[in-house]
């Protein structure tokens, strides 16, 4: 894999949230392409602040060189034409993170999914095929190189009921199809692996905290700043034994720890495999 001089990453859905945090641990002496749709600040479907140029902007504040692409990840050719950026520009991908996700304002609901807006499922979309997508384009500029590293933020939801069946569909496909990439690119010498993030202190979260500090407060004391899983995957690339992990999910405090790491405020996350379980393990390939 580059150094740290001349790597290049990709982050997608990187306008807040973890994908912004991750880009953001990521910068320093990096090359970095954040994807995102909100290209104006107070422009979000959601009324969430940030924009993909504002994190851009702070990764080269951070010593890094940040590379804002609007990019609607619905979209297979606005997708592909970041990619044949990146090649032009460098040439070759060290890091994706495998990040965007459409996820929509939606708690559990006892009465059930078919009383909810049906635009639940673009997870399905922005979550699950756009990993797919991204991987398609990304591979081939980490080919000659032979070494990269593939990263599919993930959570528990693919093994448990959580928020609902198209969030636990995404994060179940989301997470075999990492797997699965794995398989196909051990001989390349490229890695894909799954780690699933705690919770985060993401803006959505700190608006909800704000609005139910009584319900949400407890469920939080034990959170990791968006900035944390970008500690992880940076630690990660760097690990001479990356391969050995390759197609594993892991909780991502647990590797943290591992590698010695701590959040931004110097606390060290926990794993929450005790209360959400361990994350999921696959069989050995079988090739018919």
């Amino acid at each position: 894999m580059s150094t740290s001089t001349d790597r290049v990453v990709v982050v997608t859905g990187a306008s807040r949230g973890a994908g912004k945090g991750i880009a953001l641990a990521l910068a320093p002496g990096s090359t970095v392409y954040v994807t995102g749709r909100t290209a104006t600040e107070g422009s979000s479907e959601d009324g969430m602040p940030g924009t993909v140029t504002a994190t851009a902007d702070e990764i080269t504040e951070r010593g890094g060189k940040g590379i804002a692409v609007v990019c609607d990840h619905r979209d297979d050719e606005q997708v592909r034409e970041l990619f044949e950026r990146v090649r032009r520009d460098h040439g070759h991908v060290d890091i994706l993170v495998n990040n965007a996700f459409a996820l929509r304002d939606q708690k559990p609901d006892v009465e059930g999914f078919w009383n909810q807006d049906l635009n639940q499922v673009d997870v399905l979309d922005v979550g699950l095929r756009s990993h797919y997508v991204t991987a398609y384009h990304a591979v081939p500029l980490m080919l000659p190189q032979r070494s990269g590293l593939i990263v599919t933020t993930s959570a528990p939801g693919g093994r448990m009921y959580m928020i609902g069946p198209a969030y636990g569909a995404a994060h179940a496909g989301g997470d075999k199809m990492a797997h699965d990439f794995s398989v196909e690119l051990r001989p390349h010498n490229i890695a894909s692996v799954v780690i699933w993030m705690g919770l985060l202190r993401t803006e959505r979260a700190l608006r909800e905290l704000e609005e139910n500090p009584e319900t949400m407060g407890p469920m939080y004391e034990n959170s990791e700043s968006p900035e944390y899983t970008g500690r992880v995957i940076d630690a990660l690339a760097r690990d001479p034994h990356l391969m050995e992990r390759s197609g594993l999910a892991f909780w991502g405090a647990e590797l943290g720890a591992e590698f010695g790491l701590v959040d931004i405020d110097g606390s060290t996350p926990l794993s929450n495999r005790e209360w959400l379980g361990a994350p999921t393990e696959y069989g050995a390939p079988v090739v018919l």
